[in-house]
């Protein structure tokens, strides 16, 4: 059993059935041994740029989480304090927190990000 934190990025690729994701990615989705999780990070980098037209996704994301038997992924207070005292590697906030999540959850990050790695976690290539 493998548990796999996605990245905003590859949850929309998984969502859309887009080539992006690469075979193996979608394997270890798919796979009901493994542990899926979606930060509620993600659903607020999502909100957002739905909000300014940046992005299109589906709506009622919480649902859509639970229709694909995926985790939710709080942000806890330990969580935010962790992001804010990472390296600055990353400037994108939002990516910062999972890699705390991450960190601090013990999971792998499913992730196309070439800054993640440099932060030590155990990364996915989504791509592959």
């Amino acid at each position: 059993m493998r548990r796999l934190l996605l990245d905003t990025h590859t949850f929309l690729w998984w969502l859309a059935d887009s080539d992006e994701l690469g075979l193996s990615s979608r394997t270890l989705i798919a796979d009901s041994k493994n542990e899926i999780y979606v930060s509620a990070v993600s659903a607020w980098e999502i909100s957002i740029k739905k909000n300014i037209g940046k992005l299109q996704a589906p709506d009622g994301l919480d649902n859509v989480i639970e229709e694909e038997g995926f985790e939710r992924l709080s942000i806890s207070f330990f969580h935010g304090e962790q992001a804010g005292a990472l390296a600055n590697i990353h400037r994108d906030p939002f990516d910062r927190m999972l890699v705390a999540q991450a960190q601090a959850e013990g999971l792998e990050v499913m992730t196309a990000d070439a800054f993640i790695p440099k932060y030590g976690v155990k990364v996915i290539d989504a791509r592959d």
